[in-house]
């Protein structure tokens, strides 16, 4: 009799204890770290080809203490390594848990692997080679409260790898998780009733169904086991267990009857792949699989089965908008048409679970990868229905139970002369007007981007959330747009250039009209778009005052700036920025416009030194400059910080040496409560015009702390 340990994932470890005793181990013991039981070396092939819910078996080999290093080491030493293997195998060591003492796995691993390697060259014998990528033998020593256990790993890396998916997905569902969701999802006690994944992804689920409904050993199919270089290896004991469960294997198949399971995913290219794999697992004609969206699921499989799925998880933003839309939409759908039918969700966003306003009588806790998760089961039936009698339209309620939609529309409305009359397409149609739904929701032409703002401590988190999926549900039937319209940001305070970070990669852009002037914005890959729409006004400003006159641009952004003045009739315009990324973008922007000349100059500089630098005695001073600062800066190319508050009068004092006598700054930036220091700016000569009330436009309105904008000039002298 051995004694050995099954490994799997958090939430599986029940489900694996029961498989284990029905496989015929032996004093079963359920653990947090595994599942420890006693077999025959025949059980121990026999289990390892059978088990669906393990990841690894392992066979243990010895134990004794570890409190450090030496202990650790002599623990190793008693094993008699040369009877496990031989100098010609190479082997590798995994080492699980650190103590005081041994403070690191990659510690512990080369203590064991000198106590195998000593035990060889003491016996006389060539020191086996170490490989640690693909080894022909395994071990594993785990350290639990100043003991070690040495284990062979007995099945080898991956048991739950089947051998049928040769491509997945984007998010994979590992084949024993999925089939710990298709046990407790109950479908197995009936699989004469319909199956369907309406989200199936590359099939996992279904193909694990189907091939448990038949009896399938999971194990045949697998190239490689941990114990083929392993020296107590019975080949012929091996071969009879896994020849009776080829058998066992296709008989199960060919008597499998009555078995309706269905795919739908809105990708072809996944079903394409889930077709593969269903035909890699010979398991094709048991499987139907459709390329539809589950908006537009219409119940065509039976009067009651299972609906077992793993929907995106909304971790990458970009998802959220469209996720909401499904949840909300496929609450209704079961209720419409899948009466009588059960219904099994894996999701770590449990909050998502809510839209779709039925009652789960069970949840079980699992670990998808890293990920906390919960499967949710549900009886869509006449009580379900019953409590939406009593409670009608509590999706998201109607539009007109919903503050945020109704204060959405009243803003449209409001907006929808001035917009028409301007020739606006982007604005800002809601600014966090309701302080309990803490976003803005800007409009680009036929796109609607959401920012969420970070939630103040006092807001619970499961509120806000909630509150922002009504936020993606509402703003898009509000605004008229398709839900693939929308593009949710989610903004917390940054410091300096991460106000600029990257969300995404998609690299799309599209072209906005402002004014008659042709801006190139990103909606997706910056959590701002190229284009500060509280500074429309300013822009029109600068562009007036700069007709005919020459503009100096600093932090200049994407020059949209740049671009209105030069459309104004601008003598001379300069744009200065660090970021040779949104200087191409200003230079591009210009192109867009058809602004081709020698006019037109684009400079990479740090503002701050090229300002200090400016030599009036051999270029010409600007009649405009305009600066628009971040208000905390501590890039790498920049010598040091920048802070708007404490550094502004330097800023501006450098900033003289860049003007005309008689020329004009500008100068904003979008620091709350920011103070100018008046006193200064009275010893540098100079007169100050607060412009702030001039430059926020009609949506910014209700915003007083948006931006601060200020007109300088020289004081005349008589």
């Amino acid at each position: 009799m051995h004694q050995f340990l099954a490994l799997t994932s958090f939430g599986i470890e029940v489900l694996l204890a029961d498989e284990i005793k029905s496989l015929g181990g032996e004093q079963v013991v359920q653990k947090p770290e595994g599942v420890y039981f006693n077999a025959s070396l025949a059980k121990g092939y026999h289990i390892s080809l059978w088990t669906r819910l393990a990841t690894r078996v392992m066979l243990k080999l010895g134990e004794g203490d570890a409190n450090n290093k030496d202990q650790l080491f002599n623990s190793a030493s008693k094993i008699n390594w040369s009877e496990h293997f031989s100098q010609f195998s190479t082997f590798a060591i995994d080492f699980v848990g650190v103590s005081e003492e041994i403070r690191n796995t990659q510690f512990g691993g080369l203590t064991v692997k000198d106590a195998v390697v000593d035990h060889f060259t003491d016996q006389g014998i060539d020191r086996p080679s170490v490989d640690k990528s693909s080894p022909d033998i395994r071990f594993q020593a785990r350290l639990l409260r100043q003991q070690v256990v040495i284990y062979l790993d007995f099945s080898g890396r991956g048991l739950f790898q089947r051998g049928y998916r040769k491509n997945s997905g984007a998010a994979p569902l590992k084949e024993n998780l999925a089939a710990a969701l298709i046990q407790r999802s109950g479908w197995l006690k009936d699989t004469s009733k319909p199956l369907l994944d309406p989200m199936c992804g590359s099939g996992t689920i279904l193909i694990e169904a189907v091939s448990m409904a038949a009896g399938q050993a999971p194990g045949i199919e697998r190239e490689s086991w941990g114990f083929a270089h392993w020296l107590s290896h019975d080949e012929e004991l091996w071969q009879q267990q896994f020849q009776s469960a080829k058998v066992k294997s296709r008989k199960g198949l060919t008597e499998l009857a009555n078995v309706k399971v269905f795919g739908n995913d809105i990708d072809s290219r996944v079903i394409n792949t889930a077709q593969q794999n269903t035909r890699n697992a010979e398991l094709q004609q048991y499987i139907e699989f459709s390329c539809k969206d589950i908006n537009e699921l219409a119940n065509n499989f039976g009067k009651s089965g299972t609906v077992l799925f793993n929907p995106p998880y909304g971790e990458r933003i970009g998802e959220l908008p469209e996720l909401v839309e499904n949840f909300v939409t496929f609450g209704q759908t079961l209720k419409t048409q899948f009466l009588n039918w059960r219904l099994a969700i894996l999701t770590a966003n449990v909050d998502m679970l809510a839209m779709l306003k039925l009652s789960s009588f069970k949840r079980y806790k699992f670990k998808n990868g890293p990920l906390d998760c919960q499967l949710a089961l549900y009886e869509v039936n006449d009580k379900q229905l019953a409590k939406d009698a009593v409670n009608p339209n509590t999706d998201f309620g109607n539009q007109q139970d919903s503050d945020f939609a109704n204060r959405l529309n009243k803003n449209i409305k409001k907006f929808k002369g001035w917009v028409k009359s301007e020739q606006i397409e982007c604005y800002r149609a809601y600014d966090a007007d309701i302080p309990e739904y803490n976003v803005a929701v800007d409009v680009y032409g036929e796109y609607v981007v959401v920012h969420e703002y970070a939630a103040p401590s006092t807001i619970d988190a499961d509120k806000a959330a909630k509150r922002l999926q009504e936020v993606i549900y509402w703003a898009p039937k509000v605004l008229n747009i398709p839900i693939d319209k929308l593009v949710l940001k989610t903004r917390k305070k940054q410091k300096g250039t991460n106000q600029y970070q990257k969300v995404d990669k998609s690299k799309q852009f599209i072209v906005v009209n402002e004014y008659g002037a042709k801006l190139k914005v990103n909606l997706w890959d910056y959590l701002d778009t190229g284009l500060f729409l509280d500074h429309r006004k300013t822009r029109q400003i600068v562009a007036k005052k700069a007709k005919n006159k020459s503009l100096l641009n600093m932090f200049a952004y994407t020059g949209s700036v740049s671009v209105q003045a030069a459309l104004h009739g601008a003598a001379m315009v300069t744009t200065v920025d660090m970021s040779n990324t949104y200087l191409n973008w200003a230079q591009d922007n210009f192109t867009l416009n058809k602004l081709v000349s020698h006019k037109y100059q684009f400079v990479q500089a740090d503002c701050l030194q090229w300002l200090k630098d400016f030599d009036a005695s051999k270029n010409t001073p600007f009649d405009i400059v305009f600066i628009d600062p971040p208000t905390f800066s501590n890039s790498k190319r920049m010598e040091e910080s920048f802070d708007v508050q404490r550094d502004h009068i330097a800023l501006l004092t450098d900033a003289l040496n860049a003007l005309a006598p008689q020329g004009e700054i500008i100068f904003t930036n979008n620091k709350r409560n920011f103070k100018m220091d008046f006193e200064a700016i009275d010893k540098l000569g100079l007169k100050v015009q607060a412009m702030t009330e001039l430059t926020r436009d009609k949506d910014f309105a209700r915003n007083k702390h948006i931006h601060n904008s200020w007109s300088i000039r020289r004081v005349a002298v008589n």
